[in-house]
């Protein structure tokens, strides 16, 4: 269970973080959360799709790692093999929050790091320090915080995509049959993808819209990751 804690420079002056990939370290995942802004670096590397999250019945970008449940293709002997790893991957342990601050009568909210106390990355022997031995942030967890600063800042974009994506009807879902050198075979659902001919029969002014927000670009960011699947095949059939 997670433990989460606001992150000081003296209750946690002595923390390491193992960032090392691993299983050990809940890195054997099927695929991670995906931001809008990250689908640039994204798409060299990873299939990119959509999941409809049960609970709030919101869409989510989601980058793909592997074909079945714990399953994680780019990771090998502790290494990530790839040349962008997620940013909900890379922020691990530490998460946003926010701090209610008041001051003659007037309250404002600030960004804070809160830490997950109780993840296997945080000990005190191996792994980057958090903070400087005289209390100063140490390069890593400054690294941290513009992680999850953009993760924080994108959020209005992010829900302006999705919303756009899903007004204009241009997700739908999709299965995905694959037959490894092997002779088995496995089944990717659960998905949804771009709809292609929704997004060519799309008018002048709808596709203007799209393209002068930047979303149009995005949107062929998720299709061009498409060319990624085989790669991923590639690397079932090798393990």
């Amino acid at each position: 269970m997670a433990s989460h804690a606001l992150l000081n420079n003296i209750d946690h002056k002595d923390l390491k973080i193992d960032t090392k990939k691993s299983a050990e370290f809940g890195n054997n995942k099927m695929f991670s959360v995906l931001y809008p802004f990250e689908f640039k670096h994204a798409q060299a590397d990873y299939p990119i799709f959509f999941f409809k999250d049960g609970k709030t019945n919101d869409f989510v970008a989601i980058a793909l790692f592997g074909f079945e449940e714990n399953e994680n293709l780019f990771l090998t002997n502790e290494h990530w093999q790839a040349s962008y790893i997620p940013m909900m991957i890379e922020r691990e342990p530490f998460l946003i929050g926010t701090q209610i601050h008041e001051e003659n009568g007037v309250k404002t909210e600030s960004q804070v790091i809160h830490i997950d106390l109780n993840n296997p990355r945080v000990n005190k022997e191996v792994g980057n320090d958090i903070f400087l031995p005289h209390g100063g942030n140490s390069e890593y967890i400054n690294r941290v915080s513009a992680i999850l600063k953009s993760i924080h800042d994108s959020k209005t974009a992010t829900d302006q995509f999705m919303q756009a994506i899903t007004e204009l009807e241009l997700l739908e879902p999709f299965n995905l049959d694959i037959q490894l050198n092997n002779g088995t075979n496995n089944r990717l659902s659960g998905f949804y993808t771009i709809n292609e001919d929704k997004l060519a029969n799309l008018n002048g002014v709808q596709l203007e819209k799209l393209n002068k927000s930047g979303m149009l670009s995005v949107i062929y960011m998720v299709i061009a990751s498409h060319a990624n699947i085989n790669a991923l095949i590639q690397k079932k059939d090798n393990q």
